[in-house]
């Protein structure tokens, strides 16, 4: 029985906790993540091809040239966009594949692939997701200021993805991420090969 992956896009304000997330869902089902390149610096600690693949400007839009990117975007002044070639690969392999990308991204996924799942994640508040900007000690005020005037115009396309998960307990959004990841999976349009394979031994019983 051959199923595809399903494609699952997570988008969200800065800081609202969506790269811890897709770190345990990676860790604890073993789902593809496809390391978005970018041409940002790295933070303290981030590793290239784990966290990122950095890239200067040149790299990035050469990539752009050749097609490489399902989709990308600029985001406060950088590039981010998704490889090609790791997605479609993962997801013609039977695996399910996170990607976690910007709101303009995730826009233009959805376009491409239909049947993509998206997922918004919020704080649950303005006040707390500054709280965390601040308290992840990497950014200046005024990155910090352009990141939440960013977050006014992400919020206009909230109404566009097909869930909305508040982030206020890490072990409660994880369980709930992965409750819609069971539910999607078992839609009937992602089970065709099975559907056509029962159909097959009842009427050799």
């Amino acid at each position: 029985m051959d199923q595809k992956g399903l494609l699952i896009v997570i988008s969200g304000f800065s800081g609202a906790g969506k790269g811890t997330l897709v770190k345990e869902l990676v860790d604890r089902y073993g789902y593809s993540l496809s390391i978005s390149c970018t041409t940002r610096e790295p933070r303290a600690g981030e590793v290239d091809g784990v966290d990122y693949h950095f890239k200067n400007k040149e790299e990035f839009e050469r990539l752009i040239d050749y097609n490489g990117f399902i989709e990308y975007a600029q985001y406060v002044e950088n590039y981010y966009g998704t490889p090609r070639k790791f997605v479609e690969d993962e997801m013609a392999a039977g695996h399910n594949v996170i990607l976690e990308i910007e709101v303009q991204g995730a826009i233009n996924i959805k376009k491409q692939y239909p049947d993509a799942v998206t997922m918004f994640i919020s704080a649950p508040s303005a006040a707390i997701l500054r709280e965390r900007l601040v308290g992840r000690g990497s950014e200046d005020e005024a990155t910090i200021n352009k990141r939440m005037k960013r977050a006014i115009t992400e919020a206009d396309s909230m109404p566009v993805y097909d869930y909305i998960v508040i982030n206020d307990d890490l072990e409660d959004c994880v369980n709930q991420v992965q409750s819609i990841i069971v539910a999607e999976s078992s839609k009937s349009k992602y089970k065709e090969g099975f559907m056509d394979e029962i159909k097959d031994e009842l009427q050799s019983v």
